[in-house]
């Protein structure tokens, strides 16, 4: 088959899904680990666009750990976790709403307008869309919050005008003048469900739930909610995962009824999982 039939062939293949998810709406997280390459990253930024224009909604909600360890570096400071989470003091509240709201956000919004996309940069600070309080732990986490609200106002104004929303994960505290960094694939999760999507993706730096995690080969692509468990005591959910998971879980128990975990590395992983009959990564599903 020439290159030009098998490029026909991949476009009538898509048809049928670009029909079935017209004007549904996909939120769809960028992992800080899978935005490491510049090249990756703009062709990932590429595919929303052309989802976007085929009439499929995109919100992108987008992380940026190293980036933010990066900036802490450069003013002499270690960065911190306590059970897989960063501990932000003030200082480093401050560089994650540098990095986040500013630096990443803005350089997505940018990328998304030279595709020939609209981007409209949010932060869950702006019209209130994330509220959180301060997340109770074992240890002190400093500011990083637990989402109590969601409002999807913001997000729902701009997709009805055309809009890619992207979306920084930093929120407001119920108490004034206090703001809160939040999980980004937590954050995603919750205003998946908020504003009815029809699929949560996560893009990540791995291809999904392995049975073997030194075996890309041992691929689980479905998950149904009832296995879960299952999986998670035998220890094939484990480490990273299981927050991934508990998120996919949380969104398809509210209403989302597909969730996918997706390798961000793998060149048009959206593409393949959305408008092929192949399919990419684990899709979790009621």
């Amino acid at each position: 088959m020439s290159t030009t039939i098998q490029k026909a062939h991949t476009l009538s293949e898509a048809l049928p899904y670009i029909r079935r998810y017209h004007g549904k709406t996909m939120v769809v997280k960028y992992g800080g680990g899978a935005m490491q390459s510049d090249e990756l990253c703009r062709q990932v930024i590429a595919d929303v666009v052309l989802l976007s224009l085929v009439g499929i909604r995109v919100v992108v909600v987008h992380g940026g750990g190293p980036e933010i360890n990066e900036l802490l570096a450069k003013i002499g400071k270690e960065p911190k976790f306590i059970g897989g989470l960063r501990y932000t003091d003030q200082e480093t509240m401050d560089m994650v709403q540098m990095v986040l709201c500013g630096r990443i956000s803005k350089q997505l919004a940018q990328l998304i307008g030279e595709h020939g996309g609209k981007a409209l940069s949010i932060s869950g600070m702006d019209g209130r869309m994330l509220v959180a309080k301060k997340l109770e732990g074992k240890e002190d986490l400093g500011f990083v919050g637990e989402l109590t609200a969601v409002n999807p106002e913001p997000i729902n104004m701009a997709l009805a005008e055309g809009y890619i929303p992207v979306v920084s994960t930093v929120a407001c505290g119920e108490d004034a003048g206090v703001m809160y960094n939040i999980n980004a694939d937590s954050a995603a999760a919750k205003l998946a469900v908020a504003i009815n999507a029809e699929k949560l993706i996560l893009l990540t730096d791995v291809r999904g739930i392995l049975k073997d995690p030194k075996d890309e080969s041992t691929l689980i692509p479905e998950v149904s909610l009832d296995n879960v468990n299952e999986l998670t005591q035998s220890g094939i959910i484990s480490g990273g995962m299981i927050p991934k998971v508990e998120c996919c879980v949380e969104v398809v128990k509210g209403g989302v009824p597909r969730a996918h975990i997706l390798d961000g590395r793998v060149p048009h992983s959206i593409l393949i999982e959305l408008l092929s009959d192949q399919g990419i990564g684990t899709m979790i599903y009621k």
